[in-house]
């Protein structure tokens, strides 16, 4: 089953960083390698040592952003990671293309603005403290600095002052920017809920003017039509009296809806006796002969998976009565190694799955199905019945 990943405003940022900061990263190697071909000079003193960081940093850098584009940089381990790792090769691109005299200094400020973007002055200070210290520990290397006298103590700290203060105004940006963002959120989160409310309050007068009122007067008939009913007709009366309190309770789990409450079908564990009354009634009512078999007899489910499973069998049971004409449904429920399998099978007129369009009804068990890790198949052909299969994974079971 394809699984579509949702992403809120917040991870389509994140996401968005990320690609940027790989983009720029392989943009850095790049470089880097261009301007040592253009001066070979600057690897001279150690030509493996440079080809192999030189190298290895631009095939790090294009892993990256094959990781980037595949939404797979968002976590926190890899984010303090990759800042290390950009960290240390940098510092041995500096130290092999000429020490504190390399034209790469500026490229310790890379992971300095990455840490920025992702945490803050709290990443971005310490990165920059780091590639200060690496930088100094290159400066005092005699390896590095035996060639040529080494550069000024004056040099050394502007240059450490420079990615000190980098950090600093990178850090607070970022996180003035985070701040924003934060803000923007909460008040989109804000809109959308008052938007939701008010469609809610929309739905609840439309309903309550329209269908709970309509139950509210069907009630009413029943019990005029009950009263009326002589004595003698007591299955006539038990099941007006049945078709009273079954409207009742269709109006109390509407409204228990429009409140934002979940609505209670079944109590947990009676899902095969939920189904057995349904069966009852469809016989009994209908004609319909509803054969129901449940191995083993009493289903270990979870609650939300009951209640999702007797919403997806009452729905496919209604579909026989208004649509198959069929005279005989075989129910059949299995829960082995851990799963949960399903099937229903009608012998009623069929239809063309090819032509027809998928109804609400279809597409809502489906999904319910879905909701739950689960999968649904439905066969037909005109003249063959129907049979609707479907499954649920181990994991939906369980109560835990």
């Amino acid at each position: 089953m394809a699984v579509v990943e949702k992403f809120t405003l917040e991870d389509d940022w994140l996401l968005y960083r990320e690609r940027a900061v790989a983009w720029l990263r392989v943009g850095f190697a790049a470089l880097a390698v261009i301007v040592i071909q253009l001066n070979p000079e600057r690897v001279a003193r150690f030509p493996l040592l440079s080809f192999f960081s030189l190298s290895s940093f631009l095939v790090y850098s294009l892993a990256v952003l094959w990781l980037a584009k595949k939404n797979k940089l968002t976590a926190p381990p890899i984010d303090v990671l990759t800042n290390s790792l950009d960290v240390v090769w940098i510092a041995v691109i500096v130290f092999s293309t000429g020490g504190t005299r390399t034209p790469f200094f500026f490229y310790y400020s890379f992971p300095v603005i990455t840490a920025s973007l992702r945490w803050g002055l709290k990443g971005s200070l310490p990165v920059a403290l780091v590639g200060v210290v690496v930088y100094g520990i290159v400066r005092l290397t005699l390896t590095a600095e035996s060639m040529d006298s080494p550069i000024g103590i004056d040099t050394l700290l502007v240059r450490s002052l420079y990615l000190i203060l980098l950090a600093g105004i990178f850090g607070f940006v970022s996180e003035f920017e985070r701040r924003q963002n934060h803000q923007l959120l909460a008040l989109s989160k804000t809109a959308g809920e008052v938007a939701a409310l008010q469609e809610r309050r929309r739905i609840t007068f439309e309903l309550h003017d329209g269908i709970l009122q309509s139950l509210a007067t069907l009630i009413l008939r029943l019990e005029s039509c009950r009263t009326r009913v002589p004595d003698s007709e007591k299955d006539l009366i038990d099941e007006m009296r049945s078709l009273e309190e079954l409207t009742r309770d269709s109006m109390k789990e509407i409204r228990q809806f429009l409140a934002g409450h979940t609505t209670k079908p079944l109590i947990a564990g009676t899902l095969v006796e939920k189904l057995r009354e349904e069966a009852r009634f469809l016989r009994d009512g209908m004609g319909l002969d509803v054969i129901l078999e449940s191995e083993p007899e009493d289903l270990e489910l979870s609650a939300d998976t009951e209640r999702e499973v007797y919403y997806v069998l009452r729905e496919a049971l209604t579909n026989v009565i208004r649509h198959s004409h069929a005279s005989k449904v075989d129910i059949q429920l299995s829960q082995k190694n851990g799963q949960l399998a399903g099937s229903l099978i009608d012998n009623g007129v069929g239809f063309s799955i090819v032509q027809q369009n998928t109804g609400l009804g279809l597409t809502a068990m489906a999904q319910r199905l879905k909701k739950i890790g689960g999968e649904l198949f439905v066969r037909s052909s005109p003249g063959s019945g129907t049979k609707i299969i479907f499954s649920v994974p181990r994991s939906a079971l369980s109560n835990d």
